[in-house]
């Protein structure tokens, strides 16, 4: 399963969507992580635990995007996040 540490929380800022550290993290991270909307679907999922499959089934459910497509993306996703440590 892959979660989202606690301390980054995701902020809608002026229609923009950005991650960004609070507490500890602060420190490490390096200012903000901006999202677009399907990157913000994507947190908040992670937010709260999810599996991979149930994270592609999610993304075709919500969006109109093939089941491979929502994998390679969540992909992409995933290795973006674990190189700013954002997964506990």
């Amino acid at each position: 399963m892959m979660k989202i540490k606690d301390s980054f929380v995701l902020r809608n800022i002026a229609g923009n969507y950005v991650v960004v550290p609070i507490g500890k993290e602060n420190i490490d991270f390096n200012g903000m992580m901006s999202l677009n909307e399907t990157g913000a679907f994507l947190f908040e999922k992670l937010q709260k635990g999810i599996e991979e499959d149930a994270l592609v089934q999610a993304l075709t459910d919500t969006y109109e995007v093939s089941e491979e497509q929502a994998q390679q993306d969540i992909r992409i996703f995933i290795q973006k996040a674990q190189e700013e440590d954002l997964f506990e």
